[in-house]
């Protein structure tokens, strides 16, 4: 009796009402739209108070019926909770046939109360009933978080079983409702604890004509990096005493889903536009991302997918994100919805704009730079080998140091070609070997290796080096070396006063160009100017650098 009543409560708790009433009231898909991604109130305003209510009524009523099914048992409360628990996890987890084979969003928080409300009609006292929703409406109002409201109606309703005298396979029941709760709401707990879930009367965190919303992937680029998020911080003190060994967290990294971790507010055009950039996250190490490209590609799409659910229109890939998948190009197939740049042609802007006040500066030395030796590496990337055709023309020699002789020697070849039709000699060498930047007296670097590539060894005394890389090209002991001088690359100071909950390792207030451009083209929606695979257009690049400009954007020297 009792498996048959737990497969009819699963049936009804898999009922997707909720979800049929929004799409047939208003046309919509509240999984683009709902609580889960914004928050009760901004699914309100989004989808409008009638539906939301009707939505929220159905779940009530299909967890009431499941648990209500108690009645007909000896045991009412034991076999209500076991009945709770299945029908929240039908609503959970439906058939897929049901929800289009696509996984719904929803938490439950009316399905929850239904679950409560027939409690109390199969064994639970009406007043110890009402104690779970004091909490409940005690926690929203106080705290403002209608995740943190919702989940405390099983939490407490657990509690509340456990100190009754019902047998231990009811109170276990309840326990399994209590976990599965917390499992679902556990993204929910994590924004909380980083302070960017939705709180009760925040504006609605969408585009609209005063307020553009990006989405931006990060990764740790150290194990210490991990422990920024206030979700991992706890097992910090597991890895220095040895307990938690570095492995086994990469292991556990690469079953993470994306997430956001991070929120950066107060971005302020100077045509009064607002623009909120969301922080994805998946917690794998350059190497990992570098070493796993298939995996990584995955992640990525997943990131880009959430991003979307999120409500952003355009989404960045950031560091080692930005060459996968074709350096974006397999992420923007798999999510056509939305936007994906790998912001490498404001990158090029950046550094373009910085070059000649670098040559400038170099020269009011006293050095006359068609005397001087030049150093590139990481010549066959785009952003790099921009550099070289920016300063050959310029300098003496230059040094050209890549992974691909072939494709260097293309690059070269093409280059040498341009600047003998305009009547010069270059001397240009292509090389594998980082030890030949030794004699350079200035040096440009921009890998995407995750460990620094330029050593003390490979550096002469008085030199100077432009670092583009992320993480950076130069190991810190280089800058020990008498007269060298190190510069930062690509980094760029948004407009207005910009405030997030993570260190994003380029300065108070500032982020890497790759982000800016995801910035500008949310705010611009000029989405024919994205960067994407190995190319990038001339045009875009100035652009990138117009609109920059023209919108308060600045490029940190």
């Amino acid at each position: 009796m009792v498996v048959v009543l737990a497969i009819l409560a699963y049936l009804i708790g898999s009922l997707p009402l909720g979800y049929w009433l929004v799409r047939r009231l208003t046309g919509k898909d509240p999984r683009q739209a709902s609580a889960y991604n914004l928050g009760l109130e901004n699914a309100i305003r989004l989808l409008g108070a009638w539906p939301i209510f009707l939505a929220f009524a159905a779940d009530f009523l299909k967890g009431f019926v499941a648990v209500y099914l108690a009645r007909f048992t000896a045991a009412g409360f034991e076999t209500g909770l076991l009945l709770a628990f299945v029908a929240y996890l039908g609503h959970l987890y439906p058939l897929p046939r049901w929800t289009q084979k696509t996984p719904l969003r929803g938490r439950g928080a009316g399905i929850l109360l239904g679950i409560l409300a027939a409690l109390s009609n199969v064994g639970m006292p009406y007043l110890l009933a009402l104690i779970p929703l004091a909490v409940a409406l005690v926690l929203y109002a106080v705290l403002g978080y209608a995740s943190l409201a919702a989940l405390s109606v099983p939490l407490v309703t657990t509690l509340i079983a456990f100190a009754q005298p019902i047998a231990l396979w009811g109170k276990l029941a309840g326990l399994g409702l209590a976990l599965l709760a917390l499992w679902r709401y556990k993204e929910n707990l994590g924004r909380i604890l980083e302070g960017t879930e939705p709180k009760l009367g925040e504006p609605l965190p969408l585009p609209s004509e005063k307020q553009a919303v990006c989405a931006f992937m990060i990764h740790p680029l150290t194990v210490e990096d991990l422990f920024q998020s206030p979700r991992f911080r706890w097992a910090r003190p597991l890895v220095d005493w040895g307990v938690l060994p570095q492995a086994w967290i990469e292991r556990l990294a690469e079953a993470f889903h994306p997430m956001k971790v991070g929120e950066l507010r107060g971005i302020q055009t100077t045509d009064g536009r607002e623009i909120r950039c969301y922080l994805i996250s998946v917690p794998l190490l350059p190497h990992q991302i570098t070493g796993h490209p298939e995996l990584a590609t995955r992640k990525a799409i997943q990131g880009a997918r959430l991003a979307q659910e999120l409500g952003a229109e355009v989404v960045g890939l950031g560091a080692f994100w930005s060459v996968v998948g074709d350096k974006g190009k397999a992420v923007q197939e798999a999510v056509p919805e939305i936007q994906v740049t790998n912001g490498g042609a404001y990158t090029s802007g950046t550094v373009r704009a910085a070059i000649p006040g670098i040559l400038a500066h170099y020269s009011q030395s006293g050095r006359d730079l068609r005397e001087i030796t030049a150093a590139v590496v990481g010549a066959n990337g785009v952003v790099a080998f921009g550099i070289a055709r920016q300063i050959a023309p310029l300098v003496g020699k230059l040094i050209l140091v890549g992974r691909n002789m072939e494709r260097l020697e293309k690059s070269a070849e093409s280059l040498r070609k341009n600047l003998e039709r305009k009547g010069q000699t270059p001397h240009l060498v292509t090389t594998t070997d980082i030890s030949a930047i030794r004699e350079a007296d200035l040096i440009f670097t921009a890998t995407s290796d995750p460990k620094a590539v330029i050593r003390p060894e490979h550096v002469k005394p008085g030199a100077w080096i432009y670092d583009e890389g992320v993480p950076p090209d130069v190991d810190e002991d280089v800058k020990k070396i008498p007269g060298v001088r190190v510069i930062p690359g690509g980094v760029v100071r948004p407009p207005g006063n910009m405030t997030g909950n993570l260190d994003l390792h380029f300065g108070q207030g500032a982020v890497p160009a790759c982000l800016a451009e995801t910035m500008i083209l949310a705010a611009e929606r000029a989405y024919d100017r994205k960067s994407l695979g190995g190319e990038t257009k001339s045009e875009n690049i100035q652009f990138f650098v117009e609109r920059a400009e023209a919108l308060g954007f600045k490029v940190v020297d």
